[in-house]
């Protein structure tokens, strides 16, 4: 009978170890492993690269194979457009490995991942926010890095994108005739957003605005200002004539 008992354990034991030899990568040494997915992503095929990749990092999770394994496979998730399941390896690599080498690039791959996915202006704009915020970090904490040199281009897309995202909404209600929150909105981009290219065309619609609700100083001063810092902008002169209209018709 004990016999039986371990002859069916012996059995039981070598099906387990033919599944995984057949469902799964069996085990083998971190670099091997990490060979076979640095081939498999030469050869574009990222799902089996980011297999094999996260492999080292279960069969290896001490050794040096397994760093360089984590950041592989947020890339090869990443040409794959597999932004989640980028992110969420590459957020386990920085809490991990806050002083690595590679860790600046796991910052700017992450924030790669949310510049990818960056709506039209029109559209929510989490991903902007996001990849906004993920940039910052990255320049913050590794000003000197070479990622941070293309970070930085970014964001000055990025906050021209959330600029012109809030003229988009400030358009609506002005056409809607719901003046003060169009303000609102125009003034977001001249406070918030004061350098992108959205600006001059928010002082104009801030002009267009107090003029509706007869402030008609504080037009003067949006027309003053556009003067200022761009006199030769097509918005100033947008606003000179609607302001000099104002004054004619006042007139007569």
């Amino acid at each position: 009978m004990k016999r039986i008992i371990r002859l069916t354990g012996i059995l039981g034991l070598l099906g387990i170890m033919a599944c995984s030899q057949t469902d799964g990568i069996v085990e083998q040494s971190p670099e091997v492993l990490y060979r076979k997915g640095y081939d498999a992503f030469l050869a574009k095929d990222y799902e089996k690269s980011a297999e094999y990749f996260d492999e080292v990092e279960k069969q290896h999770p001490y050794s040096i194979w397994s760093e360089r394994a984590q950041i592989m496979a947020a890339y090869a998730f990443y040409q794959r457009n597999e932004y989640e399941d980028a992110i969420l390896v590459l957020d386990r690599f920085i809490q991990l490995h806050p002083g690595n080498r590679n860790t600046p690039y796991a910052y700017y791959l992450k924030g790669l991942c949310y510049y990818e996915q960056i709506s039209d202006a029109a559209r929510e704009q989490s991903m902007t926010e996001k990849a906004q915020q993920t940039f910052n970090e990255l320049v913050a904490r590794y000003p000197n890095s070479v990622y941070a040199v293309d970070a930085r281009a970014k964001q000055g897309f990025i906050l021209n994108h959330l600029a012109a995202q809030n003229m988009v909404v400030g358009r609506y209600y002005l056409k809607q005739g719901d003046i003060i929150p169009a303000i609102n909105r125009f003034r977001t981009v001249v406070m918030d957003y004061p350098d992108t290219n959205q600006a001059p065309e928010a002082y104009y619609r801030l002009a267009a605005g107090y003029i509706l609700l007869g402030m008609n100083e504080a037009a003067h001063d949006m027309v003053t200002i556009l003067e200022k810092r761009w006199p030769d902008d097509a918005w100033t002169a947008r606003a000179r004539k609607m302001v000099l209209r104002k004054e004619q018709v006042k007139q007569g």
